[in-house]
Parts: C-alpha cells; structure tokens; sequence
C-alpha cells in the first residue's frame, strides 16, 4: 500500500523533537526531490540569470517541505499526547506518519486503529484534525508574515479558484528576490493544496478518518463510510487521470479505494 511507512535503514535519519522520535526515511528525500523537480525547473527557466540554479532551488523546495510535513505529523502527535497516547513520527517518500506506541512500526496499526468500534469517535476525529489544521495554521502564519514585512504572497496566484482570491487577503509590494519569491511559493503551495487534499472524505487519509467518526457519530455502523470512501476516491482518480494531468495523484487514489474495497469484503474490520 502506498501510504505504508518503509522498513527502517541505515540511511535513514534519527532525532528526538518535543519528546517525539522522529525518523526521517531516505526515501523522503528522493521523494522530495522528483516531486519538486519541475516546480524548481519551472523557477530556474523563469528567472534566466537571476536564478541561483536548479540544486540550490531543490535543496530549498525540500526544506521547506520537511518542515511543512513535519509540522503536520506533529500536530497529529500532540493531539494524540493530549489524549494520553504517545507516539512516533516517520516521514518518508508519500509524506508522514504519527504512529502511536502500541502500533506496529509499519504504519498498518495506526489505519487499523480507527476500524475499531471501542475507539472513541470524538478523540479519533479530533486528531486527524490536528495534522491538517497545523498545517494550514502554519502557511497562514507564514503568509502573514510576509505580509507583515510589505510583500504580497503571489503564491496564491498559483492556486486553483477559489484559492487565488486569497491574494487580497495578503497585500504588499511583489516580490523581486528569486530566493524569497522561491521560498513563500514553496512553503505555500504544500501546506495549503497537500492540506487540503488530505482533508477529501477517502480513508486513510485525514479527512477519511474525519468522514468515518462523523458517520459513527451519527450511530451508522455499517458500511456507509466505505461506500463514501469508494466513491469519493473513484471521483479524485477518475479527475486526476482524465481532467488533471496527474497520473500518480490518479493511481494513488485507485489504490485508496482499491483498499477499501478488500476493506469491506474483509471479516476481521
């Protein structure tokens, strides 16, 4: 499965943050890297000669998406020490994992968790929440920031509608610096569009796991946040691979609703 953590190695990387141990895979770093080469080119061909050149570009689009993801799986981490679980943190080639203590190091506990009647709906939705609103919190910061030192976050323009109308909300001077205008379009365009896109109703992903307690809630304990899983994974892929020119955001999300699919016809959900 996609959204399953690699196995460790010695490549990869190893520290504590606010008593989290957070393991960054070699793989996330190769990930970064094909994932950005086409925003960094599309920058470097831009500028001309201003440009500071394809490497260090990649090296910044990967700074900044370390800390954009790490934000997020720390705000999934904190929920879960709020609720009196601790957890790890793995960040590897399609993103992060928060994985609680007691689950297996593969990632599968941490989706296998919310399968379980005995969890408490509410804790549950509230967080797979805390990824996805600390990262949007963060960009927001960030915006206004920038905002703060007079300079507009064009990043925004770059956004699909409605979220290029944000523009306005963030008014300024337009930034002339390629390594500055390189920066807010880098840290911008994952902690909004990844974000948002973790927050679809298409489990395991964040907003699956949010549309699964809402449907619980309601006192449906039947396959209904399946069927909605399903669906709204078909609709993505169906787009991507279509209308969107994403093959791999197409193939990814056949392989969400492929695995909830084997989900259903499993006994042992």
């Amino acid at each position: 499965m996609f959204l399953q953590a690699p196995d460790d190695s010695p490549y990869d990387l190893h520290f504590m943050l606010f008593g989290f141990p957070i393991r960054i895979a070699w793989t996330f770093w190769l990930g970064a890297v094909v994932i950005g080469h086409g925003f960094a080119s599309s920058i470097d061909d831009a500028a001309k000669g201003l440009s500071p050149g394809i490497f260090p570009l990649l090296f910044l689009w990967t700074a900044c998406l370390f800390v954009s993801i790490l934000i997020h799986e720390l705000g999934h981490a904190f929920a879960f020490r709020y609720y009196g679980r601790e957890c790890s943190i793995v960040l590897y080639h399609f993103g992060g994992l928060a994985i609680p203590s007691s689950m297996r190091s593969d990632g599968r506990g941490f989706a296998d968790s919310f399968s379980s009647h005995r969890s408490n709906e509410i804790s549950d939705l509230v967080i797979a929440l805390a990824g996805p609103v600390a990262q949007l919190a963060s960009a927001f910061i960030f915006a206004g920031v920038i905002t703060a030192v007079g300079y507009e976050v064009t990043a925004f323009y770059a956004m699909p509608w409605p979220l290029d109308r944000l523009v306005s909300w963030f008014p300024g001077e337009p930034v002339t610096g390629i390594g500055l205008n390189a920066t807010i379009f880098f840290y911008m365009f994952p902690s909004v569009l990844w974000a948002l896109l973790n927050l679809l109703p298409v489990f395991p992903l964040d907003g699956g796991r949010v549309m699964r307690s809402l449907v619980l809630m309601s006192g449906d304990r039947g396959d209904t946040w399946l069927w909605i899983s399903m669906v709204s994974a078909g609709a993505v892929a169906f787009y991507a691979l279509t209308q969107g020119g994403q093959p791999i955001m197409g193939l990814l999300f056949l392989s969400l609703g492929f695995g909830n699919y084997q989900m259903m016809q499993s006994p042992y959900r």
